[in-house]
Parts: structure tokens; C-alpha cells; sequence
């Protein structure tokens, strides 16, 4: 990171927030926590070295890839969730079989449609740095507040045999090369069976193996809680909204309402229109997709519409409220220490871009696969 936060010339700010952008948004399509935790933690580095970049804009930049790309990548939850052996929907009699993730993260309309919103709000977030009168630069006092996690000392001499278990960074080693031999068995015996159980192992062995040490990774953890609180607070409440719309007659309600004026030709945008604004009520992919695949998933078969159209349109209506939508931004808000507020502004010009682009998308070029 900070390697990446010297690529961008001091003297040219948006030089900065194109490094950012272009960092967040990759890095979610890799995987959606990476990026929001990173994303922010980069954002720290890049202001040290380029104090004149408007740190407001720089933080938006950080929240593109919850916005822009998460869904459409690895570690999108509907893609995953549908790849899943004996998921929800094959249990449930919705599909007879998984939906290979080759029909949806890999197909190329999916890639090429994350490709272009990539170029495009790179090049409208760099364009909306203000000039150097109007800044937001970061103050002296903001800046002694905006601290990386730092590892724990280590202990000139071990009081007892815990303390030196707690820092020999053999038992993480031990825990990668078990998880790293389990991945290796799995890929190899079921072919590219990647999902979400599969994503989120990786990552839990990659953190464990990177802080080398138990005592870092739990404190690392610990640390990583205070950031989150809100969350943790917040997503009971959403599982509320969750079920008025799972265990009632509403949503299919609502349902039953875009369906009966669909056509096979304009269900993906209506699909992805009723799927952004339902993401506002429910911020969470997985949880979303709970609720509306039961009753889409149906219609799509009656119209005609393919399993691989399905999954993608949702996808990427996921991600259309997102920018609007502060619940995942308090984890980054909380590093970057700043409110949703001063970031909303930037946020909503590129939330109208994106919409247009990906409205055309599935209304004139979504292929039916």
C-alpha cells in the first residue's frame, strides 16, 4: 500500500483519487471486505504522501467497489449462492442444478459491463477533484486521528509457556498449510467449484498466515470490532425487514405487480430496477437474494428468461443502492473518520452515471443465456 500510494503525483491530486478508484473497485471484484477494509486503510496512505487531494473525495473513491463491481466478482453472494452444491433454490425445487459461475461471474457480458463502469467512474471521479482552493485537505489535528493498526510489541522474555505460545508463528503456519491442503484437495477433486464457503475460507487462512503470529491476528480481530460495531448492531433490525419481506404476502405483492407487464424483453431491467430499491431496505447480497429469488427466479422461467440472465441482472442491482446506502460504509467512516454526509455528494453523481449506464445495459445488450 504504500508502494501503490506513491504512484500518484503530489502536485496532481487526481492523479490520486485514479489510483484509488481503480484500487477499490479491482480489489472488490476480487473479494467485497478486502476492499472495503483496504480501500480505506490505502486511503490513509495515499493522503500522507498527496496532502493536497481532497480527502473527502478521496474517501468516496475508497466506497466504489461496494458500488461498482463487488457483486459482478468473486465473491458476489447470488453468483456463489447459485454455484453452491445443493443450495437453497436446488432444495427448494427452483433449479434443478447449480448455475456454474463460467454462466454468470465469467460471462462476458458480465466482465465487459464491469469493465466499462471501471473506465467510466475512474474518469468522472478523477474529473471532479476540485481545484486546490475548494479542498478538502486533510488538517494537521485529522491527520495525528487517523491511525493504522498496529501489531502488538512482541515480549523481550515469556513469563509462561502461554506467552510464547501466543507469538510462535508456527501455529499459523501449521493452520495455512492445513487450510492451503484442504483447498488444494477441493479444487482438484470437484474442478473450479468456487463458492462462497470456498472464498471465505481463503480468506480467513490469508489473514492468519499474513499476521504470522496468534497474538497479532487476535488483536488484529479485536481492533477490527470496534470498527464494525455499528454493523453489528444495525443488522438485526435488518433481518426484521428481512422478514416482512420473506414470511408475508409483500413481496410477492410487489412481485406479481412488474411481472404481469414484463415481456422477456424488458424483465431483466424491470428485475434490476425492483432489486436496487429493495437493496436499500435490505443491504445485504446474501439476504436480498433470499428473499426475491423464491418468486424471480419462477418468473423468469414463465417469461423465458435464462438462469445466467437472472443471476447477473440481480447482481448488479445489488450493487446500484449501494452508493447511496451508508450501512456498509461505517467499517471504512470509521478508519477514515469521517461521516456518510461528507462523502454523499460525490457518491450520488456517480450513483446517477452508473444507473444509466447499467440501465441501457439491460434494456438494449443484456444477451438471454
Amino acid at each position: 500500500m504504500d508502494g501503490l500510494s506513491g504512484w500518484s503525483n503530489p502536485e496532481k491530486p487526481w492523479q490520486a483519487i485514479v489510483t484509488m478508484s481503480l484500487f477499490s473497485m479491482i480489489v472488490a471484484w476480487l473479494n467485497w471486505g478486502l476492499s472495503l477494509i483496504g480501500s480505506a486503510m490505502l486511503a490513509l496512505f495515499i493522503v500522507r504522501r498527496n496532502p493536497k487531494v481532497d480527502y473527502r473525495l478521496l474517501v468516496a473513491a475508497a466506497y466504489l467497489g461496494l458500488g461498482c463491481t463487488w457483486h459482478s466478482g468473486l465473491s458476489g453472494s447470488a453468483p456463489l449462492l447459485a454455484a453452491t452444491p445443493d443450495n437453497f433454490l436446488i432444495k427448494g425445487k427452483l433449479l434443478d442444478a447449480v448455475i456454474p459461475v463460467s454462466n454468470t461471474i465469467f460471462h462476458p457480458f458480465n466482465l465487459i459491463l464491469t469493465l466499462i463502469i471501471l473506465i467510466v467512474v475512474t474518469i468522472l471521479m478523477a474529473l471532479m477533484h476540485p481545484r486546490p482552493a475548494k479542498a478538502f485537505i486533510v488538517k494537521p489535528e485529522l491527520m495525528d486521528q487517523l491511525k493504522l493498526y498496529e501489531a502488538p510489541p512482541k515480549p523481550k522474555k515469556w513469563e509462561s509457556p502461554s506467552d510464547w505460545m501466543n507469538w510462535w508463528p508456527g501455529f499459523n503456519i501449521i493452520t495455512f498449510i492445513g487450510g492451503l491442503i484442504w483447498l488444494i484437495w477441493h479444487f482438484s477433486t470437484r474442478g473450479a467449484e468456487l463458492t462462497l464457503n470456498v472464498v471465505n475460507f481463503a480468506m480467513l487462512i490469508l489473514g492468519i498466515l499474513f499476521h504470522w503470529r496468534p497474538w497479532s491476528f487476535l488483536k488484529a480481530t479485536e481492533d477490527a470490532g470496534k470498527a464494525v460495531w455499528g454493523i453489528v448492531i444495525q443488522f438485526p433490525f435488518y433481518a426484521g425487514i428481512f422478514g416482512l419481506f420473506r414470511f408475508t404476502l409483500l413481496s410477492e405483492a410487489f412481485t406479481k405487480a412488474f411481472v404481469a407487464i414484463s415481456t422477456p424483453k424488458t424483465f431483466p431491467l424491470f428485475i434490476y430496477w425492483y432489486g436496487g430499491l429493495l437493496n436499500y431496505l435490505i443491504p445485504s447480497g446474501g439476504g436480498e437474494w433470499a428473499v426475491v429469488s423464491p418468486y424471480i427466479i419462477p418468473a423468469a422461467k414463465e417469461l423465458g428468461v435464462g438462469m445466467g440472465t437472472t443471476v447477473v441482472t440481480f447482481a448488479w442491482s445489488d450493487m446500484m443502492t449501494d452508493m447511496i446506502q451508508p450501512f456498509w460504509a461505517i467499517a471504512m467512516l470509521a478508519v477514515a473518520k469521517l461521516n456518510f454526509r461528507d462523502i454523499m455528494g460525490y457518491l450520488l453523481m456517480v450513483f446517477f452515471v452508473y444507473l444509466i449506464i447499467t440501465s441501457l445495459a439491460f434494456f438494449f445488450f443484456v444477451p438471454n443465456w
